[in-house]
């Protein structure tokens, strides 16, 4: 017979008992209660039920106390050994069970030796990880590795890590992540952001980021990396967030080389391009009671081509700037509404080629804006002209300008043509990206809505777009009134500010390289 079984038969004998010996009692009542008493009979079965269920009542109580007497001990074996013990706690005298003594006394020494094995199993893998330097697997990982504390300080960095930073690992240890990795990404999408956000969220979380540049120092390398990061809330050993590295340097520098390159060579169009520009307005003047409506026609689709062409230069030269760093905006106190009509004009004409009508809609009273007249022309420009682009059979494309419940002034372009998949619409403002489906089709060269962005941000507002296939898009983007812009940025009697248009966003800074 097992223990289990043991257990089982004495809880039958010691129930059997106790319910043969409540029944004497209540029997020997009604007997009583019919012979010496003169009560009638269905008092006394009265009596009799309530002698029964008072005795039930007041036997329950020590009959279950004295059936949880081998759980009882257990859970006190268990909160004996737990981790988290009261000093105080003392473990169960198991020779004063009256039941299940053998059951518990085999359960115990079970209990015992699973908990002497965890803890040494645990205090083997602490020794491991607390010795990383050590460690063969993260010493030797081909991939730079690093683990900071909850204070953002580095604790370990493996070989790798040294050599792709250029930096010995003695001298990083210690140090905050962000002195060490200078790094600067595509987006506010950041991982000091993330960091703080999971720290206040998570207990656990991964996430990782692409096309993050290291600001590197000295005669060492540009590095163009792809970061993954683990985060683990109270770890044991202080290694709250594992950071590990994905060289891509190679790979993304074409992109920027590919820029360059374009730059180089547009440069060298501008001036050719300037003159034909020149020639087709003279003409345009000169000949325009002379030539008929074909010849017309022909002249308006060379001067809207030789616009757009010149747009396309600007547009290569602008990004060439802006990840350089040298695209510089300065922001005047315009009237919003006067430069927007200026440059939907500048843009009428390319619409007009192809039966577009440029439908405009201003809200009155609108605060004047902080713009940089030139750059934010060019905004509206890439817009207008993807609209027209993707129109399709469209005919109309609505233009809207008024100001938002944050009391930004947002400005909208409409159309209603081919429209875009949503898996398509996170990545239309990254450099050179174009939909796949419409390439063959469509014109461009993937890096106007990349600059829209970059502009836009350094004038302090944002740039979105919605989007559904069949339907048509629209993109809009929000501009500061310059009465809110801040204080601290303003120069030269307050009537202008400056500011870098860049696509790298500084880590760990409010403010932008």
């Amino acid at each position: 017979m097992d223990h289990l079984d043991q257990l089982r038969h004495q809880l039958k004998l010691r129930l059997f008992g106790l319910l043969v010996a409540a029944n004497v009692v209540v029997v020997a009542g009604f007997w009583l209660l019919q012979h010496y008493t003169q009560l009638s009979n269905g008092l006394i079965l009265l009596i009799t039920i309530a002698l029964g269920l008072a005795l039930a009542f007041i036997l329950a109580g020590p009959f279950s106390d004295y059936t949880l007497q081998p759980l009882a001990a257990l859970r006190k074996i268990i909160l004996h050994i737990s981790p988290d013990a009261s000093p105080g706690l003392a473990a169960p005298d198991l020779n004063k069970l009256g039941l299940g003594k053998e059951m518990v006394t085999s359960l115990s020494a079970q209990i015992y030796q699973l908990a002497s094995a965890a803890e040494h199993t645990l205090t083997a893998s602490r020794q491991q990880v607390k010795d990383l330097h050590n460690n063969f697997i993260a010493q030797n990982l081909p991939l730079p590795l690093l683990v900071i504390d909850s204070a953002q300080n580095i604790r370990y960095t493996n070989e790798a890590a040294a050599q792709y930073i250029g930096l010995k690992s003695a001298d990083m240890i210690g140090k905050n992540v962000y002195m060490v990795l200078d790094m600067s990404f595509p987006s506010e999408d950041t991982f000091d952001n993330w960091l703080k956000e999971v720290k206040t969220k998570n207990a656990t979380a991964a996430y990782s980021w692409e096309r993050v540049r290291l600001n590197v120092r000295d005669s060492h390398p540009i590095r163009l990396f792809d970061l993954a990061a683990y985060y683990n809330r109270g770890n044991a050993e202080g290694n709250e967030t594992m950071l590990v590295l994905f060289d891509h340097t190679k790979m993304y520098s074409q992109d920027d080389q590919a820029v360059s390159f374009m730059a180089l060579s547009v440069h060298e169009l501008r001036t050719p391009l300037t003159l034909l520009r020149g020639y087709i307005e003279v003409f345009e003047d000169e000949l325009e009671d002379s030539i008929d409506g074909d010849l017309k026609s022909f002249m308006m689709k060379m001067h809207a081509q030789a616009e757009q062409l010149m747009d396309y230069v600007n547009n290569i030269l602008n990004v060439a700037r802006v990840d350089d760093d040298q695209l510089e905006l300065k922001l005047l106190q315009e009237d919003w509404p006067t430069v927007l009509k200026s440059s939907i004009e500048m843009i009428s004409l390319r619409a007009k080629v192809r039966g577009i009508k440029l439908s405009c809609q201003i809200t009155k009273d609108l605060p004047p804006v902080g713009v940089d007249r030139l750059s934010i022309s060019e905004v509206i420009n890439n817009l207008v002209d993807n609209a027209i682009k993707y129109s399709a059979n469209s005919k109309v494309i609505n233009i809207s300008t008024y100001l938002n419940k944050e009391g930004a002034i947002e400005t909208t372009v409409q159309d209603f043509g081919k429209g875009m998949p949503t898996s398509v619409l996170p990545n239309l403002f990254t450099k050179f990206y174009r939909d796949h489906r419409n390439r063959a089709q469509i014109g461009g060269t993937g890096l106007g809505l990349y600059l829209s962005k970059a502009i836009v941000t350094a004038h302090g507002g944002t740039i979105w777009v919605r989007s559904k296939e069949g339907e048509g898009s629209t993109f809009g983007f929000t501009l500061i009134p310059y009465a809110q812009l801040a204080e601290s940025l303003k120069h030269d009697n307050n009537q202008s500010i400056t500011r870098s248009a860049h696509g790298w966003i500084k880590n760990h800074s409010l403010y932008r390289r």
